[in-house]
């Protein structure tokens, strides 16, 4: 009995130990860009246009091109991955082939952004001729989610308890309805969670759209999606390495913007998630 309390303990111990090694550098990560970009942030930085090759002003186009590139990766990501997802957690008969296919979206999930990067420059811009433009990198965006989105929303049907579709079809429902009334309702949290943090992750990429649309310096707003757009990732890795003399407050107030982006779309996660689970009843 000891010995299996004295095994809990260091357990316990190496597991609290991880957390703190997780948790500490992240912290100082946050505190690091709070500390540096706070005294940069101000209604002038956020709103207005970049000035004298980013060295001044705002970085208002860099926002803009970035809530339009997640939107544009939402709009064309998110109802295929659902379907996708759907269709083989319902309806495709357990064959090789849908092995192999479900294979094929876990190896996508690993696929390095830069690769997508180059798929999306050799397709969208080259072969299609959408050229360097919102349309192409929020293709892009969307190629690259969409493995995890069908992951995240195939995980959430399959929690779904089998006996609420045995119930449903018991009732004389159909599939379709016992998908769209029974199983879908109760795996929205799961999906849309998953779908968030994904978006949220496709907010901060650099790779992909660095071929496909991010532009150095564009002091102005996009007209139409076959326009180039600067956006906040690439925008600081161009302040990063490629324009010097660059305030310090510019490129960590940068930083804070696309960090504080990327929180909210995590708290609009979290809070779906919290809200929906208080309507199960299972």
């Amino acid at each position: 009995m000891r010995d299996t309390n004295r095994t809990q303990r260091i357990a316990f111990a190496c597991l609290q130990a991880a957390t703190i090694l997780i948790v500490i550098p992240v912290a100082l990560i946050v505190l690091l860009v709070l500390f540096r970009g706070l005294p940069g942030l101000s209604l002038e930085f956020i709103f207005s246009m970049p000035r004298e090759g980013m060295r001044a002003g705002g970085i208002f186009p860099a926002i803009v091109g970035t809530t339009y590139l997640v939107l544009g990766a939402a709009v064309f990501s998110i109802p295929l991955g659902i379907l996708a997802a759907i269709y083989l957690n319902e309806y495709a008969p357990k064959s090789r082939l849908t092995r192999l296919i479900e294979l094929a979206i876990i190896n996508l999930a690993g696929v390095p952004s830069i690769v997508y990067g180059l798929f999306g420059l050799g397709l969208f811009v080259i072969f299609l001729n959408f050229g360097s433009s919102i349309l192409a990198g929020s293709l892009t965006l969307a190629i690259e989610g969409l493995p995890v989105i069908i992951t995240a929303t195939r995980e959430a049907l399959g929690a779904v308890p089998r006996s609420f579709r045995e119930v449903s079809y018991s009732l004389g429902a159909s599939r379709w309805q016992t998908v769209r009334h029974v199983v879908l309702p109760n795996a929205v949290p799961g999906i849309m969670t998953g779908t968030i943090l994904e978006l949220s992750r496709a907010a901060g990429e650099t790779a992909p759209i660095l071929f496909t649309v991010a532009a150095f310096y564009l002091p102005r707003l996009p007209q139409s999606v076959y326009d180039q757009a600067m956006a906040l990732p690439y925008h600081i890795y161009v302040l990063s390495t490629q324009v010097p003399g660059v305030s310090v407050k510019i490129q960590y107030g940068t930083v804070l913007v696309l960090v504080g982006m990327i929180f909210i779309l995590n708290v609009i996660a979290a809070y779906i998630r919290a809200r929906f689970r208080k309507r199960k009843t299972w």
